[in-house]
């Protein structure tokens, strides 16, 4: 389709949802999951668009913090709904976990491994390698990621938490603001407008669709998670997978093809490392937001309490990440690897018995032992990242 036409699709889109609920009409068990869904699917292209209009016009510091913000709104709004009911109604906390916990694996096990399939199946070249500016960002995630392993162990995600998080975050993006700033050209639909707007028209498109994607997925986010819960326990679905899977793919699916579209176009190097820096954000923004909404929905700083499953799920997805570390410090993503991220994260839910949680995160846990520490020259390379600066020190 036509830039046009991915413009129209995604305005009208969310019409089809917002319509019936104004109106006050009942569109079914599955119509409401489906209709909310794809009113944020939409959303979330429009935010995506948005988003990259407005780094033509906004200052590395504000769009570092306030971007990366909206730009995921869509997996936020969802998993604050489940956070808020959570505070009422505990059976809600386990939806929380398993939407945040699937959104980040997700981004590892889809949005990583496609990107350097995609780019083989263009290029034919088995490996796809991005820059060393990329360093700042994996060594933030491993901090977040090591800082993660004691949450299935202390079974609480609290406000402690939260602050730990939130300023491994605000950590990042001083650091990121020390380095230069990239130009990232339009591609798509947002390239369509810039090209045929002058900067007047370019910013009242920006807020337009930003009002407009806000506004949808704050009226769909509830619906969305709500239809999920209802849909699985009427179809005999399990609830906490179709909240880990379906909820994500809906709003992270933009970004991931915005993604593929860079690589596609030769920027594969820039595409996984706009996929870095959203893992770091989901990390510690994402996890650490729960906590928030968790305790303004009981009137009083409370901690989540994490059961068994959410444990497994949180040491599961810490497990990944810090393979995916392993997989990327040496600057170079090959073919076999993102097969081998793409199978495990698969492997997950073709496996559904009890306890295979805690198996795969040992298979991870060995791949690190085996890719890591067995090879000394990667052994170097994690040991830098710790240092969190942009660049590593000059040798004298």
């Amino acid at each position: 389709m036509g830039a046009r036409t991915w413009i129209l699709f995604a305005l009208i889109v969310p019409l089809g949802w917002l319509v019936p609920q104004q109106m006050g009409l009942h569109v079914g068990v599955f119509g409401e999951p489906l209709l909310s869904g794809l009113a944020i699917v939409a959303a979330a292209f429009l935010l995506s668009w948005a988003t990259e209009l407005a780094e033509l016009y906004v200052p590395p510091a504000f769009a570092l913090i306030v971007l990366a913000l909206v730009s995921v709104l869509p997996e936020y709004a969802v998993d604050m709904h489940f956070a808020w009911v959570a505070g009422h109604n505990p059976e809600y906390i386990e939806y929380a976990v398993a939407n945040m916990t699937g959104a980040n694996r997700l981004l590892i096990g889809i949005g990583w491994s496609a990107l350097a399939i995609v780019h083989y199946f263009k290029t034919r070249q088995k490996s796809l390698d991005f820059g060393a500016d990329q360093r700042l960002a994996l060594g933030f995630m491993l901090v977040a990621t090591l800082y993660s392993f004691i949450l299935p162990f202390k079974a609480t995600l609290s406000l402690w938490d939260t602050a730990v998080f939130f300023a491994i975050f605000l950590g990042y993006v001083w650091q990121s603001l020390k380095t230069e700033s990239e130009e990232h050209p339009l591609i798509g639909p947002a390239a369509w407008i810039g090209e045929r707007t002058s900067d007047r028209g370019r910013i009242t498109v920006i807020f337009l669709f930003m009002i407009y994607a806000c506004g949808a997925i704050w009226m769909a986010a509830e619906p969305f998670a709500e239809g999920l819960v209802f849909l699985g326990k009427d179809w005999g679905i399990e609830e906490f997978l179709l909240i880990q899977i379906v909820a994500p793919l809906a709003s992270e699916a933009p970004e991931l093809i915005v993604a593929v579209l860079f690589v596609l176009r030769g920027r594969a190097a820039m595409a996984l490392g706009a996929l870095i820096s959203s893992k770091v954000n989901q990390w510690t923004l994402l996890v650490g937001a729960i906590p928030i909404a968790f305790s303004a929905s009981r009137g009083t700083p409370d901690y989540l309490p994490l059961l068994a499953r959410p444990q497994a799920e949180l040491l599961l997805t810490s497990a990944q990440s810090l393979f995916a570390i392993v997989v990327l410090c040496d600057l170079r993503f090959t073919v076999w690897e993102a097969m081998l991220l793409f199978g495990l994260f698969a492997g997950q839910f073709l496996v559904p018995m009890e306890g295979a949680r805690y198996v795969f995160a040992g298979a991870y846990f060995v791949l690190v032992l085996v890719m890591g520490f067995s090879n000394r020259e990667r052994r170097q390379r994690l040991i830098k990242l710790l240092r969190l600066t942009p660049h590593e020190p000059q040798k004298k």
